[in-house]
């Protein structure tokens, strides 16, 4: 799909909220109304890290800080998106209110070292499931399941329609993603630049650097929407990737309950809503099926 078609609508979500971030009453107004309800009196067994979390009231959650509809921080400095609003969902669960949550930046090449150094409790944040990364991190999930794409220059003047028409082209992606492992083990003819994060890509498409950027659809519909006069998505996914949430390894109990609570918000409702206000602002299109949980 051609990402122009979506500009009205994401110019639209952009004065929302730079609305929302000049009047602070408007913005916590706003937020209050979207949270998720908070479970109170919630009782888990202890010793369990739910225990531990909810006794503590708090939690911290890794995620994106770059990524229109999935993990972005505002003008106002808050972050924002459909993973965020994941993480709100589960904190909920938790007994945890929404202003007792501390959102950490995660960047594709840290997000195992963040689990398993204990600077985060859960990390949402665009995060493909694959064998490798389970040796390092349990998952929770899939709660999304995205495609790897191409994003060019507005006209696509290299002509790229696939990832075969990489070949002797400089593409961009981020060191630590599977988006950029894809391409080295299957398409080696293409040159690799990497950064640490895709707005990076951005400017490097922008300014001439590489031909194209692939990430996933929803990451690069995201940018696209950002500059629509600048970039078009080709439109044409070769990857699944199943977006799951990374907890320590080893955490049977967590992870059974943050599947737990992954599969009621597939059925009440509150993930169709998530996605509604976040990347479904941006890609134009309302919340797909949710995928099927992987209790491996």
């Amino acid at each position: 799909m051609r990402l122009t078609r979506y500009a009205a609508a994401a110019a639209a979500f952009g004065v929302v909220l730079a609305g929302c971030s000049s009047e602070a009453g408007q913005q916590a107004a706003q937020e209050s109304e979207n949270a998720p309800e908070v479970v109170e009196d919630v009782d888990f067994e202890a010793g369990t890290t739910m225990a531990d979390l909810a006794e503590a009231g708090t939690i911290t959650i890794g995620t994106k800080y770059d990524q229109p509809g999935f993990g972005l921080l505002n003008p106002s400095g808050v972050p924002e998106g459909f993973d965020v609003e994941i993480g709100k969902i589960i904190a909920a669960q938790l007994g945890i209110e929404e202003d007792q949550i501390e959102f950490v930046e995660t960047v594709s090449a840290n997000r195992e070292s963040f689990i398993q150094n204990g600077q985060v409790d859960l990390v949402v944040a665009t995060y493909t499931i694959n064998d490798a990364r389970k040796q390092l991190v349990d998952f929770a999930g899939p709660y999304y399941v995205a495609g790897q794409d191409i994003m060019v220059a507005a006209g696509n003047p290299e002509g790229i329609e696939g990832p075969d028409d990489l070949a002797g082209k400089n593409v961009c992606s981020v060191e630590g993603s599977t988006p950029a492992q894809n391409i080295r083990d299957n398409y080696p003819e293409a040159t690799l630049t990497l950064f640490d994060v895709y707005s990076k890509c951005a400017d490097a498409l922008t300014n001439g650097q590489v031909d194209a950027v692939t990430t996933d659809n929803v990451i690069l519909t995201g940018l696209v929407a950002g500059n629509p006069d600048g970039f078009e998505l080709v439109g044409n996914p070769f990857t699944e990737e199943p977006y799951g949430i990374g907890l320590t390894l080893g955490d049977t109990e967590f992870r059974d309950f943050v599947n737990d609570v992954l599969e009621q918000s597939f059925e009440d409702g509150s993930w169709a809503a998530a996605w509604d206000s976040t990347a479904g602002q941006i890609t134009g299109e309302p919340a797909p099926e949710p995928p099927t949980i992987d209790r491996y």
